[in-house]
């Protein structure tokens, strides 16, 4: 017996050492005053490194402040420039070796944008006017080989404006302006082309897709629309290149805001097109998030359904993110989540389920306080569309204010990485097809010197996103309290970069 048990523990240990390690290689810190407000964004430049910017509040004229950092982290320019107190920064990209950043006027409802271009190399800039006469909050922010794509909505109708650098001629994009819908995709090519993808309604009141094809000036090459089968909607898609083909992953629906699984269109050269149509019942995971009780009833009740012939059907809030490739194959990640909203009585609702909520309200009715996420979900598919294998990843205790991408995906040699960051904790799963490889571990955030304890455990506005070369990196505001090293103060306010790898 005992040595049952031996052996047990030496391949309960071997098994251990055989899994990959969350690495956090090096830190990056910047000191903040306790009362300083502390909006850093933080923008991939690839090996170039990053690109870390804030706004500092002055009298008369505040200051944009930008820093370089290396893939070391180590700061390579940092420089200051002015910038008026009416103009806000709401997006930002990194294109050849430029940043550029798209402000507004906060203070009009009409007016005109500007964008910030900065060289990632000396930290040189150019600012760039865009005239535009129609009052919308950008939401989309692209960069192509030659202009800027600036989306968003005007009463309720996609729009998205055209700024080409080199005549600094602005336009709307042809194709737009008529009925509303949702933009649900801008993606740019290296040969300078742009997909943009709507959803909108047609004549039959049913959500299609429109895939619109744009050259380098912004003139429509092509229009592909996407028409779903009868009693059902295409609510949203993304798209991919294979070859001279392209494929779109999105979700669909009995109705236009719950989706009843997912759908994936090969679509060939000619615009001729075949939609596959998977409902969440028939993948293999995608309940995995459940606690083990409810997903047992979940599944009884799906095998119930098909002794009778007949389809489960489960409605969701989903968001099909990014599409990857991944060996031969493409994977397709989105997260599943639903709306949280608070009403004045100082309860909150998620999914109809009461529950007490400190914050008060000034105005009556309900308000939305932000978006609770239930699992990511990562599905495998060949180049012509046919689904191979499907996985997911628990999200637990995860509410943000706005809906974004939380989960990122790593696809390496033989398996998957997926990873998210929630207060001081990166959270990891490792999976390979539909097998599990390691199960949801949990690392720790790691501090700069060995003596660093944490004031508040939560970590303030964390963000994981991705770098190079399968480096991802996190960043945030944290409070630190270290009274043994003698050389660092022993309460410390600090916006914080790790670099983190896989090994």
């Amino acid at each position: 017996m005992k040595l049952n048990s031996t052996i047990w523990a030496i391949a309960m240990m071997m098994s251990l050492t055989s899994f990959g390690q969350v690495e956090q290689i090096d830190r990056f810190e910047i000191a903040i005053n306790n009362d300083e407000i502390s909006d850093f964004h933080t923008v991939s430049a690839g090996e170039s490194g990053l690109m870390i910017y804030r706004r500092i509040f002055e009298p008369g004229v505040d200051k944009l402040e930008i820093i370089r950092i290396d893939t070391a982290l180590h700061e390579v320019w940092k420089q200051q420039v002015e910038i008026a107190k009416d103009l806000v920064a709401v997006r930002s990209a990194v294109k050849d070796n430029i940043l550029f950043i798209l402000f507004r006027n906060a203070a009009l409802r009409y007016g005109d944008f500007h964008i910030a271009a900065i060289s990632v190399a000396d930290g040189e800039s150019v600012v760039y006017t865009v005239k535009n006469l129609i009052p919308f909050q950008p939401s989309e922010f692209v960069i192509t080989n030659t202009a800027a794509l600036i989306g968003g909505y005007f009463n309720y109708r996609p729009l998205i404006v055209y700024f080409n650098f080199d005549t600094q001629f602005s336009k709307i994009l042809p194709g737009f302006f008529n009925e509303p819908g949702e933009l649900t995709q801008i993606k740019t090519y290296d040969n300078g082309t742009t997909d943009v993808i709507v959803s909108t309604d047609n004549y039959d009141k049913k959500k299609c897709l429109w895939i619109r094809n744009y050259s380098d000036d912004g003139d429509i090459i092509k229009t592909t629309i996407l028409q779903p089968e009868d009693k059902k909607n295409l609510i949203f898609g993304r798209s991919i290149k294979v070859d001279d083909e392209q494929l779109v992953v999105g979700v669909f629906g009995r109705f236009k805001e719950y989706s009843r699984g997912l759908f994936i269109a090969r679509i060939t050269p000619t615009g001729e097109y075949n939609i596959q149509y998977h409902d969440y019942a028939d993948f293999e995971h995608f309940f995995n998030y459940m606690k083990a009780t409810k997903e047992k009833r979940v599944m009884g009740r799906i095998e119930r359904k098909k002794i009778k012939g007949k389809k489960a059907k489960f409605n969701y809030r989903f968001a099909v993110h990014e599409i990857v490739k991944a060996g031969d194959e493409f994977v397709m990640l989105g997260e599943a989540f639903y709306p949280q909203y608070a009403y004045p009585n100082g309860v909150m609702y998620r999914n109809g389920i009461p529950q007490m909520y400190s914050h008060s309200f000034n105005r009556g009715g309900y308000t939305l306080i932000g978006y609770h996420y239930t699992h990511a979900v990562v599905i495998g598919f060949d180049k012509k569309g046919n689904l191979t294998w499907d996985n997911s990843f628990e999200i637990n205790d995860v509410t943000t204010p706005t809906l974004k991408q939380f989960v990122k995906i790593q696809p390496l040699d033989d398996k998957i990485l997926l990873q998210y960051v929630y207060e001081n904790q990166i959270r990891t799963k490792t999976i390979k097809d539909s097998e599990i490889v390691e199960g949801k571990s949990f690392d720790e955030i790691k501090l700069r010197f060995a003596d660093d304890i944490l004031r508040d455990e939560k970590t303030t506005a964390s963000t994981l996103d991705y770098w190079y070369d399968g480096h991802l990196y996190v960043s945030g505001i944290q409070q630190i309290k270290n009274f043994r090293e003698i050389k660092v103060s022993a309460n410390r306010k600090v916006f914080f970069v790790n670099k983190i790898n896989y090994k």
